[in-house]
């Protein structure tokens, strides 16, 4: 019987987190927490808002299942990853905010990362026991979101409406606006750079309009492996909390015969800067990838809120990621600091642009 924590429960990836759950007897959801959302009587242990280490030193779990949102769900990645407790990790943001001190705490912990993001996913899967000398590149790929093809003045009057209408996955609000600019391609780009211990020249994006290839590994002899099916996050998710046993799951296989389209082409870096603005942060270190996720997160919120233009949003991280410090962090406070002034320095910008 595995113990799980569940936080962010009353999202999309906890909500399909508690299907998965709820298939297999031989899970036992023991805690469970959300952001705002009542959940009486979901787990053993449950809470809404507050401290989530506190609820994860009480609830002892073997699984950790974060799905929160944002740089709020760094200290559980933290908590689980110091006490060598399993991480499923669905919440890149703190992976991308506080990597170095992530996989610190990773190796000094002894714990399995398990990414449920479906390309990291798919990544692992393919590189699981292969030995790092035999891997050349990893290629992640990117649906394109529902503004692919468009050109940046395309994208000067785009609503929230249209770019929380994406073409092919089901995700939480914020995450799908990542995906409208491909920040959140970036994101996991920096994601997959803690992950798999690879350099950033050795991971690359492509747009890949069906979504059914989820990530490629090309290696020294010239072959690449691909993993493929469904766009589906159940999938990921099964994966991550029945590992190694790849339980079953009622998602249906590819059918081959149908005719699968596998196109690919390279992301258009004009109309989309916020992959390139990740590439970049990435390549800065220290807390340069902090200050990004934070100004994206102030960015995106204002642009849900109708407060700033879909093309404000990598307006506001680059000047943001100009006006910020960057040192290495030591410790999460250092990381917390260095996100409170990048919040703050976005928010005046956001403010400058409305006005």
């Amino acid at each position: 019987m595995k113990r799980i924590a569940l936080l962010g429960a009353t999202g999309s990836i906890g909500r399909q987190a508690l299907e998965i759950v709820q298939e297999h007897p031989e899970l036992e959801l023991v805690a469970a927490a959300s952001g705002s959302t009542p959940i009486d009587g979901l787990a053993q242990l449950t809470q809404v808002g507050g401290d989530l280490t506190e609820l994860l030193d009480r609830a002892e779990p073997d699984v950790v299942l974060n799905a929160v949102v944002g740089f709020a769900g760094l200290p559980a990645t933290l908590w689980a990853l110091e006490r060598g407790v399993d991480l499923a990790f669905a919440n890149k943001e703190s992976l991308v905010s506080g990597g170095d001190l992530a996989v610190a705490a990773w190796r000094e912990g002894g714990g399995r990362l398990l990414p449920v993001d479906s390309e990291h996913s798919a990544a692992f899967q393919l590189l699981d026991g292969r030995p790092p000398e035999t891997v050349d590149s990893l290629v992640l790929t990117a649906s394109g979101g529902p503004f692919r093809g468009h050109s940046r003045a395309d994208l000067a009057e785009v609503t929230s409406a249209e770019a929380l209408a994406h073409p092919t996955w089901s995700m939480g609000p914020k995450i799908t606006v990542d995906s409208a600019t491909l920040m959140n391609k970036g994101l996991e780009l920096i994601e997959a750079h803690f992950l798999f211990g690879l350099a950033y020249e050795r991971i690359e994006v492509v747009v890949h309009p069906t979504s059914v290839v989820h990530a490629l590994v090309r290696f020294r002899d010239g072959a690449s492996l691909a993993h493929l099916g469904y766009p589906d996050m159940r999938v990921p998710i099964s994966y991550a909390l029945t590992y190694p046993e790849r339980a079953e799951t009622s998602i249906e296989p590819l059918d081959f015969a149908a005719g699968l389209i596998l196109e690919f082409r390279a992301p258009d870096l004009d109309a989309f800067p916020c992959l390139a603005l990740a590439r970049a942060a990435g390549d800065a270190g220290d807390t340069a990838p902090c200050v990004l996720n934070a100004a994206n997160e102030v960015a995106v919120a204002a642009f849900l809120d109708g407060e700033l233009p879909f093309l404000g949003i990598p307006d506001v991280v680059e000047r943001t990621l100009g006006q910020v410090d960057c040192p290495p962090a030591r410790d999460l406070a250092d990381l917390t600091a260095i996100d409170a002034e990048a919040r703050r320095i976005a928010s005046a910008l956001t403010r400058e642009l409305v006005h």
